[in-house]
């Protein structure tokens, strides 16, 4: 089997060190300024969820569904193997999600008084859109010597729909981040200069950095050899 091309190994290794980067910078966000997510209630229940939102969505969703994009450019073994993990992690990611808007709509407010913003239509759709592309992944994985042909059809528009949803995940996650830099500058007035700020653009800085390299190491050239069997076989 051939290996990974040496060509894609920089672009693996910037991927994962600005993924790594990224971690960094949420949970030190989430510890070094707790004031930022202590609700108007004060309750320490509620200033937990407020603290797991953000780890959640960007460690628990984006990062390891970047994780599984990776697999098939660097994981050695069988096509099998490849899909399986992909799919498992995958699944990590859509329960991380999952629980990371519970923990949201589970505050004081409820759910109406939290569903008003681009942020939140946003991930609604993007959540849709996962669950949608796990489902879909989950039936194929089962299925794998059923309606070939049908299959070979739907991978083009598979891959599409989940660089997509990635790349969805990352800008509700920036308008997330507006979202709450916003609210702490004009109702908490936070400078527009002082490190929580300098932080939070960083960490959109890095989120948009690393879904270039995630989807630029998915759409690039896989190097084949001869005996290589064509991408969308099964």
């Amino acid at each position: 089997m051939a290996s990974t091309s040496t060509t894609l190994l920089p672009l693996l290794f910037f991927a994962r060190f600005t993924g790594l980067l990224v971690a960094a910078l949420v949970v030190f966000w989430a510890l070094a300024f707790k004031s930022s997510f202590i609700p108007h209630s004060g309750s320490p229940e509620n200033f937990i969820y407020s603290v797991l939102h953000p780890l959640f969505m960007v460690i628990g969703l984006i990062l390891i569904s970047g994780e599984a994009i990776l697999v098939h450019r660097w994981l050695p073994g069988s096509k099998g193997l490849k899909k399986s993990v992909h799919l498992c992690l995958q699944g990590v990611a859509l329960g991380s999600g999952i629980f990371g808007i519970w923990t949201k709509f589970h505050g004081e407010d409820g759910i109406v008084a939290n569903f008003y913003s681009l942020h939140s239509w946003m991930g609604l759709i993007c959540m849709s859109l996962f669950a949608a592309q796990w489902l879909m992944g989950f039936m194929s994985f089962w299925h794998r010597g059923e309606v070939r042909r049908a299959r070979i059809r739907v991978l083009p528009w598979h891959i599409f729909l989940g660089l997509f949803t990635y790349g969805l995940a990352v800008a509700t996650a920036e308008t997330g981040l507006l979202e709450k830099l916003t609210f702490l500058q004009t109702k908490r007035n936070l400078s527009k200069r002082c490190p929580e700020s300098m932080l939070v653009n960083g960490l959109g800085l890095g989120l948009a950095l690393l879904s270039g390299l995630v989807i630029l190491n998915a759409v690039s050239p896989k190097y084949q050899s001869l005996q290589t069997k064509p991408v969308y076989a099964y």
